[in-house]
């Protein structure tokens, strides 16, 4: 059962997980597409369904060009159209995320708040987490790096806020809808960063397994529910 979360009187998000009277808990942030679809619709919402009855909640919040039953599919080039009209559509959302952030911190255990995403929300889970030092951990499956309409916006430029927290991005061998190679240049750079900084064996990983689905851009429940085990490990363990 997913429940709404307001803020001054509007639904912003919603959350699955114990009742928000139980507490401060470790909270997971998880982009896919519309909120409610990320955390309820099958195989999107695979990630909550393996993380489903442990002590802690998961909020989905709705992605850009997913509003208002908005076809999935499109919703990057609703991104780019919007974009080319002179909209600030990743900053602006960046913005929002933020802000709903600092409503919720007094629901969140500290020290125990991640982002994860699935392709085009695993890029927003990351220019969240750049813009958010209190996320410690990050999860990307079959991650989008690089947006054409907004080479400024790529990744690689979150990379100097980005070196010192705990990454781990699965990706297919051969995905030629985001690019193998776009993540493995990312982590790449990401892991000299911070062996740059003093972190010689850095939490950051990419972990490349043989390519399902169109273009191969898909991703395997044994993949969905390796990740939420990840999760599962850094939010749960010494509590």
């Amino acid at each position: 059962m997913i429940h709404p979360f307001e803020i001054l009187g509007k639904t912003q998000a919603f959350f699955v997980g114990p009742s928000l009277e139980k507490g401060p808990l470790p909270t997971l942030i998880y982009f896919a597409l519309s909120a409610e679809d990320s955390l309820q619709c099958d195989p999107f919402n695979r990630p909550v369904q393996f993380l489903e009855g442990l002590p802690l909640r998961i909020f989905s919040i709705t992605l850009p060009g997913h509003e208002n039953n908005l076809p999935p599919k499109n919703a990057l080039n609703v991104w780019e159209k919007r974009m080319k009209k002179g909209d600030l559509v990743i900053p602006l959302f960046i913005d929002a995320v933020r802000e709903i952030l600092e409503y919720l911190q007094p629901h969140i255990l500290e020290k125990k708040l991640a982002v994860a995403g699935l392709s085009r929300g695993a890029y927003i889970a990351c220019h969240v987490a750049a813009s958010c030092p209190m996320i410690s951990t990050i999860l990307g499956f079959a991650p989008l790096t690089r947006f054409r309409a907004a080479r400024h916006l790529d990744l690689e430029t979150l990379i100097p806020n980005l070196y010192n927290r705990a990454i781990r991005f699965y990706i297919g061998n051969h995905d030629v809808r985001v690019g193998t190679e776009h993540a493995f240049s990312f982590i790449s750079k990401l892991a000299a960063e911070a062996h740059k900084h003093g972190i010689h064996s850095s939490p950051i990983e990419l972990l490349i397994g043989p390519s399902i689905g169109y273009r191969g851009h898909g991703t395997s429940p044994e993949i969905f529910k390796a990740g939420a085990e990840w999760i599962k490990g850094a939010l749960l363990n010494e509590l």
